[in-house]
């Protein structure tokens, strides 16, 4: 029998107030912690970072992130850091400032702790480091040898961020359940190279029946800046089962179809979680799903906000042959074999044009 591996987070602590368990969580790893986030997030809460730890005996040192997460961007952090031996790396803001942070960790081989302040994807959990060119392209995903030691999710935070965020990572977790299936269904794997596990599926389910059942109203909770049981719900769907789910049991056609977005035309500007929403009626059409199944789930995405056609997604009037492209620039994809039926450009161009004629159905 084939081996299966199963990763995640040494520790995830969340709730209201989550973040002044820092200092206390860093002391262990040594004496000399470094902070990682983009101006505005070290401008926002850098003094109280600080202060968490130099109450523990710490003494912190905060770096920021300028500009695009890029090779070059990471060496620069490194450079900054001179002669300072970092005991701990703590990446704070959004999915670029955590995954630089990853990135520094990996160049220091020193542990990472991640705290994001939105909740817009499960990058926090995840071992995985989406790297760009400074046209915001990605040129390679790549990864560290563990998952966080730590993920600090403040649901206080959160809940003061704009709503945009929490929307885009319900759309980025809705689709895991599906691309877990298809990993399961088919010969996929996960981006651990071996089969999904069973607890994964299990872990990925949850995930999508949490979203369902809570998402409208930890929606209007956050629009109200206000923690409550369905927002803490949806935040560790988005943030740990999310993350869970996909690195243990595989991608699948919805993440693939981003290779296509990105480069099409206004669509590509879309934020990567509701592009993944999007794409979720896609791999559901080309799964061959009931039109009913697909209709019950845009249903859902405009209740909340989430877009459910190219227009909404921002393409107004795609072209047949835009379609087309799309199609054929989402084949270079890996995780198009995770997938129970072979995928060609004819057969997901056709999904994308039954997922526009259903959407518009749905609209009337």
């Amino acid at each position: 029998m084939a081996l299966r591996i199963f990763g995640s987070p040494r520790r995830y602590v969340q709730g209201p107030g989550a973040i002044d368990q820092l200092g206390i969580e860093a002391r262990s790893y040594g004496p000399s912690p470094v902070l990682v986030g983009d101006a505005h997030v070290i401008t926002m809460l850098g003094d109280r970072l600080r202060g968490l730890c130099e109450d523990e005996g710490l003494s912190p040192l905060c770096l920021t992130l300028e500009g695009e997460i890029t090779r070059p961007a990471i060496a620069r952090l490194e450079d900054a850091l001179g002669e300072q031996d970092a005991s701990l790396v703590i990446g704070v803001g959004g999915g670029k400032s955590l995954d630089a942070a990853k990135a520094l960790a990996v160049r220091l081989e020193k542990p990472v702790f991640t705290v994001p302040t939105i909740a817009s994807n499960d990058s926090p959990t995840s071992a995985a480091i989406a790297m760009y060119d400074d046209n915001h392209v990605m040129i390679a995903v790549d990864r560290m040898e563990a998952n966080p030691d730590l993920v600090l999710v403040d649901t206080a935070l959160i809940a003061q961020a704009p709503v945009t965020f929490l929307l885009a990572g319900i759309g980025d977790a809705i689709s895991k359940k599906f691309e877990a299936d298809g990993c399961q269904a088919g010969s996929g794997v996960t981006p651990f190279g071996t089969r999904p596990l069973l607890t994964a599926i299990a872990i990925a389910d949850c995930c999508y029946r949490t979203i369902r059942q809570h998402g409208m109203a930890a929606v209007a909770a956050c629009k109200r800046k206000e923690v409550t049981p369905e927002l803490e719900a949806v935040v560790e769907a988005a943030v740990l089962m999310s993350g869970l789910g996909f690195e243990n049991g595989g991608l699948s056609l919805a993440h693939s179809l981003t290779r296509g977005i990105v480069k099409t035309r206004d669509a590509m500007n879309a934020i990567h979680g509701y592009q993944i929403a999007w794409a979720l009626l896609v791999q559901w059409a080309a799964e061959e799903r009931a039109d009913d199944d697909i209709l019950d789930l845009m249903a859902f995405y405009r209740e909340i906000g989430l877009p459910a056609s190219l227009p909404e997604l921002g393409m107004k009037d795609p072209s047949e042959r835009e379609i087309d492209q799309m199609a054929e620039w989402t084949m270079v994809a890996p995780h198009l074999a995770n997938l129970d039926r072979p995928v060609d450009p004819a057969m997901l161009a056709g999904a994308i044009r039954r997922v526009e004629t259903l959407a518009g159905e749905e609209a009337r």
